[in-house]
């Protein structure tokens, strides 16, 4: 399981918009230690966003996202207090699911 993910999701206007800082190696299975090793393919593959168990975000990322990816989305509805849960699962079959309350 990877480290906690940083979240912040706010409602304004009636749309919440969610922040989202995913603690992740993100190695493409090209690079070479100086030994000239390469270093194997270690990258999440899927993230699900879920608000009242809705689904409101479903993403694939491959081996070009960067080390730590950020990901930014709004959608309709949501209101203070709602939980919004975040969920990922790499090439490995690793997966991390955290969530957090919509702040005003």
């Amino acid at each position: 399981m990877g480290n906690p993910m940083k979240i912040r999701a706010s409602v304004k206007d009636g749309v919440t918009e969610v922040k989202v800082l995913m603690q992740h190696v993100m190695e493409t299975g090209l690079r070479k230690e100086a030994d000239g090793t390469v270093v194997p393919a270690w990258y999440i593959t899927d993230v699900k966003a879920l608000h009242k168990e809705k689904v409101v975000l479903l993403a694939q990322f491959g081996q070009s996202v960067s080390k730590n990816p950020y990901l930014s989305f709004r959608f309709k509805g949501g209101a203070v207090g709602d939980k919004i849960t975040i969920s990922w699962v790499d090439n490995t079959g690793d997966t991390r699911t955290d969530e957090t309350a919509i702040a005003e």
